[in-house]
């Protein structure tokens, strides 16, 4: 059963999403889909994100792919809800989608063993938007400003807590025409050995994402534009706006 938050009558729940039209919210049963707010289905202390993990993306913005996960920050500040607006800051001129396969941790985590299997601290995988103020970016050489304005972390709308790596992928369609497209098992960096290597820097806490990258095609967003990330059957949609 897919897994996310809601706002319901003021309140904010974990909830599961059921096949029949309704979500089931923690301590208050079943209650119809088109009464509840859907929210970002997890609360970060952190969202982690990893560059060039797409040969063709690294390759179309003419950079050379890292010997190892490149990893940079967003912050929690920067998620934005299912459905809610990416605000197209105006310190930018070229503000771009990034449709990537976020992993959702279940549980704490520090420097996973070799023997262990970095998947059994995996809650599931969901939908997110590295939303990238591109100019800003190469202006400022490291990402932290580019990557950090409020709104540039759509996430959501649910987790999906069992899938299989050969067969997930990541698609992106703006304006309801597809942009990008990619696999997990096409990355440079699997998703296990991301969520090791993260371990071994930082403290994963239950809740934190991991972003693993884009798939070549990223593109410009303008006002008005209606951006869509599809990973693993949950559809993650957002209007951009000035």
């Amino acid at each position: 059963m897919l897994r996310g938050r809601v706002r319901w009558k003021g309140q904010e729940y974990p909830a599961e999403r059921t096949g029949s039209g309704t979500v089931l919210i923690s301590g208050k049963g079943e209650v119809p889909l088109g009464e509840v707010c859907v929210l970002a289905p997890c609360l970060p202390s952190k969202i982690v994100c990893v560059g060039r993990n797409y040969r063709e993306h690294a390759k179309e913005l003419g950079n050379q792919m890292p010997e190892r996960p490149l990893l940079f920050l967003k912050p929690p500040s920067s998620l934005l809800d299912p459905g809610g607006a990416i605000v197209l800051p105006s310190d930018s001129e070229q503000v771009e989608y990034e449709g990537e396969i976020a992993v959702v941790i279940s549980r704490e985590c520090r420097a996973i063993a070799e023997t262990e299997d970095p998947m059994a601290y995996v809650l599931g995988v969901t939908a997110l938007n590295d939303v990238t103020a591109r100019d800003l970016q190469k202006l400022d050489v490291q990402f932290t400003r580019a990557k950090s304005f409020d709104t540039f972390c759509p996430v959501g709308p649910w987790i999906v807590p069992e899938f299989d790596l050969e067969t997930l992928g990541v698609r992106t369609l703006l304006n309801g025409k597809q942009v990008q497209q990619g696999w997990a098992r096409d990355m440079a960096f699997p998703i296990p050995d991301i969520v090791r290597f993260v371990s071994r820097v930082m403290t994963l806490k239950p809740g934190d994402l991991i972003a693993t990258g884009t798939p070549a095609g990223v593109g410009r967003l303008s006002p008005g534009d209606v951006v869509s990330v599809d990973v693993a059957g949950v559809l993650l949609e957002n209007t951009a706006k000035a």
